[in-house]
């Protein structure tokens, strides 16, 4: 299997019906956060390190959402983008651009190169729950504060 340094967080444990995330980040620090708010969420995730196999994983699994680091020590995030919207399974995927790049400049450029949305690291980890919230609109079932409790 093509995903080496990736692990994919515990589908049953929210049931099928829950959005699927892909995230591509180098960051250990930064891949713990991302998933601790994906599991707040209630989102089921991959989460892989090396990004040259992004575009093969989306045609896989389909996610919901990708969120992708723009500084990758292979392909940087900008060239993954691109790639992803040439591709027919994955054009229609909505692109979260999670980046150290901070920029006013930076930002234009990135959503320039086809990317939904944006958020800079550092961020607040409710911030970066509103962007996924709003990029998931349709697809994010609300929970019950009862139901975060019982875990």
């Amino acid at each position: 299997m093509y995903l080496t340094h990736s692990f994919m967080s515990n589908e049953t444990k929210y049931g099928s019906q829950q959005p699927l995330i892909l995230v591509v980040e180098d960051h250990d620090d930064s891949l713990l956060l991302i998933s601790y708010a994906l599991e707040s969420l209630g989102c089921r995730f991959i989460c892989q390190a090396d990004s040259t196999t992004t575009v093969l994983v989306a045609k896989e699994y389909h996610p919901d959402l990708i969120m992708l680091d723009i500084l990758l020590p292979s392909l940087n995030g900008i060239e993954v983008v691109r790639r992803l919207k040439q591709e027919a399974l994955t054009a229609d995927i909505p692109v979260l651009a999670v980046t150290a790049l901070a920029s006013r400049e930076d930002r234009e450029r990135i959503i320039k190169a086809g990317f939904n949305d944006y958020i800079s690291k550092p961020y607040m980890i409710e911030d970066l729950e509103d962007v996924i919230r709003r990029l998931l609109s349709s697809k994010l079932k609300p929970r019950s504060v009862f139901e975060m409790c019982q875990e």
